[in-house]
C-alpha cells in the first residue's frame, strides 16, 4: 500500500522551494504533515509561504540559502537540524538555467550553472546523510533532474544545463553505490520531468523565449505534477526504492 505516513512529523529538506515545482512540493508535502524546511534566495516569498501553509497538517519553515555559496549551505543544514531536528528525506530541486554556450561563452556563467545544479546538490547530499547516519533514519533523497539528463535536445542558450543534469544522473547512481557499500537504510531517486509550465524559461531565458514557447502550445507537465510524483516515490514500500522515474506531459515531442 501507497502511504507516507512513516514521514508525518519528520523532517523533509527542499530546495529551490520558493517558486514552480519546489513550491508545489512543499506544498503537497505540508498539507500530508510533513515538517519542511524550504531553501531559497527569496526570503519574502518564502515567508509568505510559510503564512499560507500555516493551518495545513504539516509545518513549513524558511531558511534563506545561497545555494552557490558552500558554506551558507553548511550552516543552514545546521540550523535544520538544531531548530527542526533529524533530517528524513531531501529534495534537491533548486536549478538554474543561464543563456549561453559553450564554444564562446561566459565562463563565470558556467560556474553558477554546475554550483547550483551539482555540487549544492553533492554538498546537500552529504550533510543529509550525515544525518541520516547519525539518526539511523530510513531516510530518503530524491533529485530533481530533468529529461535533459538523459537526453541532449538541439535548444540554443542551454549550454551548460544538459551537462549539468547528466552529473544528476551519475551522482544519483553514485550515491545509490555509496549507500549499499555502507548498507544504509537510505533511498535516493533521480526523478526527471520533460518540460514543466513554470517561471523557469522567463527567468533564465527572457521573456521573449517564453512568449515564443508559450506560442508554440507545447504540452507541458504543472508543477503540481510533479510534486504528485515526489509523493509517489516516497509512498513506496520501504523494500522499494525508485531509482529513476521520468514524466512527461501527454504528447511531449522531446
Amino acid at each position: 500500500m501507497l502511504s507516507i505516513e512513516r514521514f508525518v512529523g519528520k523532517v523533509a529538506v527542499v530546495t529551490g522551494a520558493s517558486a514552480g515545482i519546489g513550491k508545489a512540493i512543499v506544498e503537497l508535502l505540508v498539507k500530508h504533515g510533513v515538517i519542511v524546511a524550504g531553501l531559497g534566495r527569496r526570503i519574502n516569498r518564502l515567508e509568505d509561504q510559510a503564512k499560507q501553509l500555516a493551518k495545513e497538517k504539516g509545518k513549513f519553515h524558511a531558511f534563506k540559502c545561497d545555494l552557490t555559496n558552500q558554506q551558507e549551505i553548511l550552516t543552514t543544514f545546521q540550523q535544520i537540524t538544531t531548530k527542526l531536528g533529524p533530517i528524513s528525506v531531501l529534495i534537491n530541486n533548486a536549478g538554474i538555467s543561464l543563456s549561453n554556450s559553450i564554444i564562446d561563452g561566459d565562463i563565470s556563467k558556467w560556474i553558477t550553472v554546475l554550483d547550483t545544479n551539482v555540487l549544492a546538490a553533492a554538498i546537500a547530499i552529504r550533510e543529509a546523510i550525515a544525518s541520516m547516519k547519525l539518526h539511523k533514519t530510513k531516510g530518503h533523497i530524491i533529485n530533481i533532474n530533468s529529461a535533459m539528463g538523459h537526453k541532449v535536445i538541439d535548444t540554443p542558450g542551454q549550454s551548460m544545463y544538459p551537462a549539468s543534469k547528466h552529473a544528476i544522473t551519475a551522482l544519483t547512481e553514485t550515491v545509490r553505490l555509496e549507500i549499499n557499500r555502507e548498507k544504509l537504510p537510505i533511498k535516493i531517486t533521480s526523478l526527471s520531468p520533460g518540460y514543466v509550465k513554470t517561471e523557469f524559461i522567463r527567468v533564465n531565458f527572457g521573456e521573449e523565449r517564453a512568449k515564443l514557447i508559450e506560442q508554440m502550445e507545447m504540452p507541458g507537465l504543472d508543477p503540481e505534477d510533479v510534486a504528485e510524483g515526489v509523493l509517489y516515490v516516497l509512498a513506496t514500500p520501504e523494500h522499494v526504492n525508485v531509482n529513476e522515474l521520468t514524466v512527461r506531459a501527454l504528447g511531449e515531442k522531446y
